[in-house]
């Protein structure tokens, strides 16, 4: 008895899934408009969510700026977020000074190391006719800029305390800056200039290629001291960068870091710092509140499209069951159930609003990866939210179908018959 109505169950359910289909190839043009609004939906969901998630997943190690253990002081935050009065806020603040560092430096206990530098846009570098173009970045810094900056030297070598301590015109080229400057010859001994002033190449860094569309190898590194004799001028304000001896003393250092410079700084103790300190930490932190705040804006909107369309599911389901009672009424005479008609005009709707979903997908995976391809990191598929949306649509479908659904299980036979 248990087996034939389970067989029974199994071949009404196979039966109202065929006429579903049937129905919905019947009415090609009013199921694609159907599944046009289930995929606007779903595809600016899906959209949104891949391009974040692949811009994230690049954030990972295209943000990891700094060494293991590593953080920076610095008057301005590395990424601003707010208007014109925050900025008013950071630029008010007192410069970080060559001095200040050397105190900090003299004074630390639990640093490994303590590095200053500073960065400088659009000079002129040439060598002989080559000139580059002005988008290379000046670095200054010390004999720890390389090991701060999270690269190596690839040929020749690093710049020294001597060359800092004396002030020398050497520089050291990142890849893309040889690439401009030397298409032909070998680098290493010969002369560039940089704004006019001759500076002696003594290195070349390993190539790190790109992050978010922009090279990381595009610049030079010249000494601090010899930056600040012929570049800096009264708005220079320097980044102190530190490195702790292990994770462990990694707090421990910060904290002792900061208690010293705001010693320095003359910070009166009920006051916040009055600089930024900046970690691979705190940049992942600052972008993932930013990306976090997208996603809801992306899925409130997304969720709207996806109502409305389901309320398009439910209208025009009302219409196919206007349409079909009289089909309805002969199946109700041959020996339908409420249960098999619900079943069906269901399953209409949960395959309308699957198809749309699926196509949302499809074209919001690729959508989302036309990021990846612009700014030319790799492209992801965020599975979480291709699950997500498909449930959602699977809901919608059955949320506004039950009452088309419904209304057709409880039409009476005799008078669906007699309908014309």
């Amino acid at each position: 008895m248990v087996v034939q109505k389970k067989s029974h169950f199994k071949n009404t359910l196979k039966e109202s899934l065929r006429m579903a289909l049937q129905s919905i190839r019947d009415n090609k043009l009013r199921s694609s408009l159907t599944l046009l609004g289930i995929a606007i939906g779903v595809f600016s969901v899906i959209g949104v969510m891949t391009a974040i998630t692949t811009m994230e997943s690049s954030i990972q190690s295209g943000l990891n700026v700094f060494g293991a253990n590593t953080f920076s002081f610095q008057k301005f935050p590395a990424i601003r977020i707010g208007g014109h009065g925050s900025w008013e806020k950071y630029r008010k603040r007192k410069s970080i000074t060559y001095d200040q560092y050397e105190q900090l430096r003299e004074r630390i206990k639990t640093a490994e190391y303590v590095s200053v530098g500073d960065d400088a846009w659009g000079k002129s570098i040439k060598y002989k006719d080559n000139q580059a173009k002005r988008n290379i970045v000046l670095y200054a810094g010390d004999e720890w800029t390389i090991r701060t900056s999270n690269t190596f030297i690839d040929e020749g070598r690093n710049v020294t305390h001597d060359d800092v301590h004396y002030g020398r015109r050497v520089v050291v080229l990142g890849a893309d800056a040889l690439d401009q400057l030397f298409p032909f010859e070998y680098a290493i001994g010969k002369h560039i200039t940089i704004e006019g002033i001759k500076f002696f190449v003594i290195g070349i860094t390993e190539r790190k290629g790109q992050a978010f569309g922009q090279s990381q190898d595009n610049y030079v590194i010249i000494p601090i001291t010899t930056y600040l004799h012929h570049f800096a001028h009264h708005r220079t304000s320097l980044n102190i960068t530190f490195e702790s001896p292990s994770a462990e003393l990694y707090d421990k250092t910060l904290d002792e870091a900061v208690g010293i410079m705001r010693t320095i700084r003359h910070v009166p103790p009920d006051e916040e710092n009055d600089f930024e300190v900046v970690s691979n930490a705190q940049l992942l932190e600052t972008f993932g509140a930013f990306t976090g705040g997208v996603k809801i804006f992306a899925f409130v909107i997304s969720i709207i499209a996806l109502l409305v369309a389901g309320i398009g599911i439910m209208n025009i389901m009302l219409v196919s069951v206007s349409e079909r009672i009289k089909e309805i009424g002969i199946r109700k005479a041959v020996g339908a159930t409420k249960r098999d008609i619900i079943t069906q005009f269901l399953a209409e709707a949960v395959f309308l609003s699957e198809i749309g979903g699926i196509i949302g997908v499809i074209l919001g995976v690729v959508g989302g990866n036309a990021v990846a391809i612009f700014l030319n990191i790799p492209a992801v598929i965020p599975m979480d939210w291709v699950i997500y949306g498909l449930v959602v649509c699977s809901v919608i479908g059955i949320g506004f179908g039950i009452y088309p659904a419904w209304r057709a299980a409880n039409l009476d036979p005799i008078e669906s018959l007699r309908f014309e």
